[in-house]
Order: structure tokens, then C-alpha cells, then sequence
């Protein structure tokens, strides 16, 4: 279904982009003081965890038939959502 595979694609993008995040900032985290590298720490593990759903989700939707796709869409793009304001949110604190 080229529905699926278009939100499939998308999901890709975001994680490709949600890991290059991470990295950037588990770089900064090494360069940082003690007590800021914990709170680096924190907010990494925390990101991950959201890209690790985000990642599950993902492949679910590609796993799924046509008609189970159909049926699941819906939940897929409100926890896709969720999940991306999750992120975006923990990516804000280390600004």
C-alpha cells in the first residue's frame, strides 16, 4: 500500500534525523562537566527510549497487512505524534 510505505519513509527520515540528534549530543555530553554530563545522561536516555518506540512503531506498520494497515492507521500517526513532540521536547531541554 503506498500509504504505508509513504508513512514508512517518513518514520525512516525521523529516526535517521532523531539519531544524528543524539549523537550530536552524546558528543556534547562528553565534553561537558560532571554535573552537567548527568543531566546530559538523563535527557539522552530519555531520547533514545523515544526513538526505540518511535522504531518499534515503525516497523509494526511495516509488518502489518493492507487491511491491518487500514485499521491501525489512525493509532500509528497519533503515537507517531506523540512520540515526535516527546522528542522534540526533551531535544528543547538541552538548548
Amino acid at each position: 500500500m503506498i500509504d504505508r510505505d509513504a508513512h514508512v519513509e517518513k518514520a525512516k527520515a525521523n529516526i535517521d534525523k532523531w539519531n544524528a540528534e543524539i549523537d550530536k549530543m552524546q558528543a556534547n555530553a562528553k565534553e561537558a562537566e560532571a554535573d552537567a554530563k548527568i543531566k546530559y545522561e538523563k535527557q539522552l536516555a530519555e531520547m533514545r527510549k523515544q526513538r526505540d518506540e518511535a522504531e518499534a512503531k515503525m516497523k509494526e506498520v511495516q509488518q502489518a497487512s493492507d487491511a491491518a494497515w487500514g485499521d491501525m492507521r489512525k493509532g500509528f500517526e497519533q503515537a507517531w505524534d506523540s512520540l515526535s513532540e516527546s522528542f522534540q521536547s526533551a531535544m528543547k531541554r538541552f538548548k
